[in-house]
């Protein structure tokens, strides 16, 4: 069981990042500070990382990742779409961000605990994702 929990839970980490980087993709031609587009690109950056060490990870054990949920990838493009449409401005982008980091931290957390018997290397792996999530959600209230 210890296998399977660490590899779908590797699995999840890495769609997790990989939604990640999409959303930021989605916002960053929006921005207008500087310093913003700054945080973004850097927590971009770490999501890109994760995901690097994750896909790594899961090729040593055999596996490879898993592409975010084509449905939640879609209504996600539409929704950041449409919102920055109708208002687009940093506090909007902060907004959205700020909506995906809290969806991110509350499914990673849920796996997490669903695939409690994966090795102490994935879960750690998830537990930086989770962090990098948090940071990136913290540091957007500036711009709320």
């Amino acid at each position: 069981m210890e296998r399977n929990d660490t590899i779908e839970l590797l699995k999840e980490c890495d769609a997790g990042t990989k939604m990640a980087v999409s959303s930021i993709d989605d916002v960053l031609d929006y921005v207008k500070n500087e310093r913003l587009l700054s945080v973004l690109e850097n927590s971009k950056s770490h999501h890109k990382k994760l995901e690097s060490e994750i896909h790594e990870m899961l090729q040593k054990k055999g596996f490879s990742g898993k592409n975010p949920p084509v449905m939640a990838s879609g209504m996600s493009w539409m929704k950041t779409n449409f919102k920055m449409m109708m208002d687009p401005t940093d506090t909007m982008v902060a907004d959205l961000i700020t909506d995906g980091c809290n969806m991110g931290i509350k499914s990673l957390n849920e796996y997490l605990n669903a695939y409690d018997s994966a090795d102490s290397e994935a879960k750690d792996m998830c537990r930086q994702l989770i962090s990098v999530e948090e940071r990136l959600c913290d540091n957007m209230a500036t711009y709320l």
